[in-house]
């Protein structure tokens, strides 16, 4: 019989250590030197909140009744989902919800070492301080989706590859820049769009009590961004301004590619590629890839990166519409303003 697995050993296998490299900076003058950041931190600063006390975590979630209504599910109509007897449908709901949630908990844990960085990186004391209050509510954020995972749907999924490849590429790249594109302009935009999506069709009060505390934090997130690359790509290089270009390009289409149901279709023993051409082509599943896309068009806008090249890769994605809106406005309307 062969022995049991060491403490370390398990340790081990719950580890990756990877390598990143980029200048940290100390800054001497403390004054403001970048409009609205230190306002944006007095915010911050008021908002903080205690997932402990003020979520309702004894809240029963029985996980045999949907999160999320049946008629969100782009594999409703698919042929081997119909195919399902009840219980069956109901442990394929349950499996998409906890994969969707430990996907959004992996991304916050991403999210706390790349705000981690950015207190050493960035190159003004406001931003510092921000940055400082962005890693505790990254770590609060990895915290309550953890509990809800563990606790309440007792199923957590490994991380998708094409957000851990994003991930990954965000935390190493030595410029500071491009960890606020990353995850400040991308990864925390298409948070914010996932769950303002999943907050508005919800049906369980932990979850939608949950989310609306984290987007109100997120919203901070994705400004603090905003703030810090003002003016930043004004007068950058041509050849500069390409590296930024494909980054951008990659980083949505890493972000399209991976709402695609390989985990879902891997689990149920389905063809992959018949799930993949289901969900591309339902008509749920279209809007949801589309609608992550709400909040990244409009932000890079901006900040002046819908440059022809980006515009031409953003037709083909089919999100351009996009480039117009206002995300305050979606934060006004989802009660975060």
């Amino acid at each position: 019989m062969a022995a049991s697995p060491t403490p370390s050993e398990l340790a081990a296998d719950e580890l990756e250590t990877i390598l990143t490299s980029f200048d940290a900076s100390y800054v001497w003058n403390y004054g403001s030197v970048k409009d609205g950041l230190r306002e944006l931190y007095e915010k911050a600063k008021r908002e903080q909140w205690n997932s402990t006390t003020e979520l309702a975590w004894d809240t029963d979630v029985d996980c045999e009744k949907p999160i999320v209504p049946a008629q969100f599910n782009p594999l409703s109509d698919f042929g081997p989902y119909l195919k399902l007897n009840q219980k069956e449908q109901i442990r394929l709901q349950h499996a998409q919800i906890s994969n969707q949630l430990s996907q959004f908990l992996h991304g916050e844990q991403g999210a706390l070492i790349v705000a981690s960085q950015l207190v050493s990186a960035v190159p003004w004391i406001d931003a510092k301080y921000y940055a400082g209050s962005q890693t505790m509510d990254e770590a609060r954020h990895v915290e309550v989706f953890s509990t809800y995972v563990h606790d309440k749907l007792e199923w957590e999924w490994p991380i998708n590859p094409h957000l851990k490849e994003l991930l990954d590429a965000t935390i190493k790249d030595s410029r500071w820049d491009f960890k606020f594109l990353g995850m400040q302009i991308i990864i925390e935009g298409l948070a914010m769009a996932a769950f303002g999506s999943l907050y508005r069709v919800a049906e369980e009060p932990l979850i939608k009590e949950l989310l609306h505390f984290v987007m109100k934090d997120e919203s901070r997130h994705v400004a603090f961004g905003m703030l810090a690359l003002r003016n930043y790509y004004d007068d950058m290089s041509e050849a500069e301004l390409r590296d930024r270009e494909d980054f951008i390009i990659y980083a949505c289409e890493l972000m399209r590619d991976r709402l695609v149901g390989a985990e879902i279709a891997r689990a149920m023993g389905w063809n992959e590629e018949e799930v993949r051409l289901q969900v591309l082509n339902s008509e749920s599943g279209q809007l949801f890839r589309r609608m992550l896309f709400m909040r990244i068009v409009p932000n890079l806008k901006r900040l002046g990166l819908i440059t022809p090249r980006i515009r031409e890769a953003f037709q083909r994605l089919e999100i351009i519409q996009f480039e117009d809106l206002d995300p305050e406005q979606q934060d006004r309307d989802l009660g975060l303003a």
